[in-house]
């Protein structure tokens, strides 16, 4: 038996700041989106054009809370081509939350507090 990776969640707070932030953090943009008939939810899955992986951001009309990313553990990683210009441009942004420069890498944070690695 097989398996390829085919996508990852992130549940969202605001569908369309967390659209914009990945589209100008990471140059992600939606591949396909999916809405409820009741408006209960909306799912826009993300691309990098490049691969077939996607990120699915889910938004919950009826989840007002914040929600619990535990430690911040797990995370999403992405890997730069240009590393020190993605690195000045998410410096310029705000969003860098950790920096492991002895392994050469940085986390960013998006607006919902989800952590993604970025490797050279």
């Amino acid at each position: 038996m097989r398996f390829t990776f085919n996508h990852f969640n992130f549940n969202v707070s605001d569908l369309e700041r967390s659209l914009k932030f990945y589209k100008d953090a990471l140059g992600l943009e939606p591949i396909r989106r999916k809405e409820a008939e009741d408006g209960s939810f909306v799912i826009v899955f993300l691309g990098d054009r490049r691969t077939t992986f996607r990120l699915e951001l889910t938004w919950l009309r009826d989840h007002p809370q914040k929600y619990d990313l535990g430690e911040c553990e797990f995370h999403l990683a992405m890997k730069a081509e240009d590393y020190e210009a993605v690195h000045a441009k998410h410096k310029e942004m705000g969003c860098v939350c950790f920096e492991n420069p002895a392994m050469g890498i940085y986390f960013i944070s998006d607006p919902d507090g989800y952590w993604i690695e970025i490797v050279p």
